[in-house]
């Protein structure tokens, strides 16, 4: 199997490849039409198309952000300030006394004999959340002070308190009820 190279190449004939007499002119017109050919035309037709949705878009914002009553553009960038914005601490009292609120008011049952304590203390509270309101108006165009964020958890503290004496009342108001009931059995 290992035979010597040396003998290998003693025996090896040289066979002459010869070419086509065209073959320098054929490559060279390969190689012309190769480097001078046309570059492809790209297709930007997509382009076009999401430039006119783009303009098309942009219309329609500028259109819709424009007061059709005096022609001046609608000031969007006015941020409302209100006091869970201010800081995470003012936040989560915000949203404690919230929820809070929201919990006693849908743990209120209206009958016949409370309708109209329940009315009366509702009044009251909507009135408070109205005032709350105008507080976070006011803290809007005022500014951040103490007074008015002092006065916005006195207003949800004052609520979480009606709604507390509120079921107080309901449940002595019960008590009464049952109690009368009873009486009235015997």
């Amino acid at each position: 199997m290992s035979k010597d190279i040396r003998e290998i190449m003693k025996n090896y004939k040289e066979q002459e490849i010869s070419l086509s007499a065209n073959h320098r002119k054929n490559f060279q017109d390969r190689l012309l039409k190769e480097v001078h050919a046309q570059p492809q035309k790209r297709n930007y037709k997509w382009l076009q198309v999401a430039a006119s949705i783009v303009l098309i878009v942009s219309l329609a914002v500028g259109y819709f952000t424009i007061d059709s009553g005096n022609g001046k553009p609608i000031n969007t960038s006015t941020k409302n300030i209100s006091l869970g914005s201010l800081s995470p601490e003012l936040k989560s009292i915000e949203s404690y006394y919230v929820n809070s609120i929201n919990y006693e008011i849908s743990k209120l049952n209206v009958t016949e004999n409370n309708k109209e304590i329940l009315d009366g203390y509702l009044a009251k509270i909507s009135e408070l959340t109205s005032e709350y309101k105008s507080l976070t108006q006011e803290l809007n165009t005022k500014g951040v002070n103490d007074e008015i964020i002092n006065a916005l958890i006195n207003n949800l503290q004052l609520r979480l308190q009606l709604l507390q004496r509120l079921k107080k009342q309901l449940n002595e108001l019960k008590k009464l009820n049952s109690k009368q009931d009873e009486t009235q059995k015997l």
